[in-house]
């Protein structure tokens, strides 16, 4: 099982071609589970303008394996935040430590594109997707 970015789930929609779709293709095309947490649902569905567009969007997101979002994320999400401003990395949009915390909570690696993961994993432990 995987979970997969807001950054991913936006270029994938968009048709567009990456390391980081071809992987998401290969997982959806093979069967694999992937997930999604509620931070990424609203990130991917707040973006689209169209009402056709959201409605299947939105449809074709049901089916994915939902993660929850506990106190203890929201609570691991803060000492990430903090631990990694304290070694004088700022993260862009703390969202991000939220997507890092569920992916942590769960024992599961992130599929993203988003150079901040990157220094969540380097000094938090996150796991993440090798593309």
């Amino acid at each position: 099982m995987l979970l997969v970015d807001t950054t991913v789930w936006v270029d994938h929609f968009r048709g567009s071609d990456s390391p980081q779709t071809s992987a998401l293709r290969h997982a959806l095309a093979n069967g694999e589970d992937v997930s999604i947490c509620g931070v990424i649902l609203a990130e991917v569905l707040q973006g689209i303008r169209d009402d056709g567009e959201y409605r299947r969007t939105r449809s074709r997101l049901g089916y994915l394996v939902y993660l929850p979002m506990t106190k203890a994320v929201f609570i691991r999400s803060a000492e990430m935040y903090r631990c990694l401003r304290a070694g004088g990395i700022t993260i862009r949009k703390p969202v991000d430590c939220m997507i890092a915390a569920v992916a942590l909570e769960h024992d599961m690696p992130l599929l993203h594109n988003d150079r901040d993961f990157d220094y969540i994993a380097a000094r938090c432990g996150l796991r993440v997707v090798p593309v």
